[in-house]
């Protein structure tokens, strides 16, 4: 019998670029998703969903939409993409991220015990938001956590933290510590998986996503990220407003790579839970990604603003330690290269 792929969140940005990817491996892929008019402007599937991948419109959330797609499928992997992710909205509508990407999880694994289903291999994509403000290195070199940047040291505009640099994430050595409830429920959702997939025998991957964009990200939706919402403003002759001093660092990480990666991952067969980082493993400012994007529409160049979010980290990028041990992947695209061919994607939209 040929293999069954599940995909939640399947009709989303990064499923829709899976796609191929996955019809080309399994023998059937089934996606999954609610097509959210947050995501998607029109309640429709999408054109970049390969045309094989049989599309079920349901909430994951929903006990009775499992029950229907597990009579009909019995899937070996999952690849669980479906999530809220807006940073500052989840501090607004925490119970919206709590009720998609934690009972959302959980409702689908009851599915899976209550048909007899257990699939082999799991892959939950994360996020770079698990390790909040990370580890940072005090004069003499010693890591320490600085903790969250909390309103008063924000509205004072003490942007870093005095005496602090920056290390970069890693899988291996640094520990979780979310500064926003999506984040929150991100670190749930691997303690969740992880414990069931050792429970039940199936193998999990945990890729941790840096700021991923590219073509086919919902340029409509004012959380998908700011590379799409700076890529947009600059097209249509709008000053980019720059947050905080300009100086944030962002690992930027192109969509091609981000599917090469989880499609590195499902075809290396392993057991037990593996995390690892997915990111470009280069820093840039976001006055870089800004004047890249303003520069290629002769735009007005960017302003800093000095307004901030709360919930955002000051700086975030990743070292690739962890993923060179357990994959054979590399990033292949820079950030001109990955902007260039967003640019062009949206200019023939």
């Amino acid at each position: 019998m040929a293999e069954t792929c599940l995909v939640t969140g399947g009709a989303g940005f990064i499923g829709c670029a899976l796609s191929d990817g996955l019809v080309a491996r399994f023998g059937k892929v089934v996606a999954v998703d609610n097509l959210h008019p947050q995501v998607h402007a029109r309640p429709e599937r999408p054109q970049a969903l390969h045309k094989d991948v049989q599309l079920v419109v349901g909430d994951v959330a929903d006990p009775a939409m499992w029950d229907a797609l597990l009579a009909q499928f019995k899937p070996t992997t999952v690849v669980h993409l479906a999530a809220e992710t807006g940073t500052g909205q989840s501090l607004t509508e925490s119970s919206r991220h709590v009720n998609v990407n934690l009972m959302g999880t959980s409702t689908m694994l009851d599915a899976f015990v209550r048909h007899g289903c257990i699939p082999e291999n799991f892959v939950l994509t994360s996020s770079r938001a698990i390790y909040g403000e990370g580890l940072w290195l005090d004069a003499a070199g010693r890591s320490l956590s600085p903790g969250l940047r909390d309103k008063a040291q924000l509205e004072a505009k003490i942007w870093d933290f005095p005496g602090l640099t920056f290390s970069p994430f890693c899988a291996l050595d640094t520990p979780p510590a979310p500064t926003n409830i999506y984040a929150a429920t991100k670190l749930a959702q691997e303690h969740i998986l992880a414990a069931w997939t050792q429970a039940f025998g199936a193998a999990l991957d945990i890729p941790r996503l840096q700021n991923v964009y590219g073509p086919g990200q919902a340029l409509q939706n004012p959380y998908t990220g700011i590379v799409s919402l700076f890529a947009r403003l600059s097209k249509e002759g709008q000053q980019i407003d720059l947050y905080e001093d300009g100086e944030m660092q962002r690992d930027f990480v192109f969509i091609g790579d981000v599917v090469s990666a989880i499609l590195a991952a499902i075809d290396q067969k392993h057991d037990g839970v593996r995390r690892f980082d997915v990111g470009l493993g280069v820093r840039h400012t976001i006055r870089d990604a800004a004047e890249i994007l303003s520069r290629r529409y002769n735009s007005a160049a960017p302003q800093v603003s000095g307004k901030f979010r709360h919930g955002d980290v000051r700086h975030a990028g990743c070292r690739l330690d962890a993923t060179a041990a357990v994959l054979d992947w590399k990033p292949q695209f820079t950030l001109e290269d990955g902007l260039n061919r967003l640019c062009n994607w949206i200019d023939n939209q």
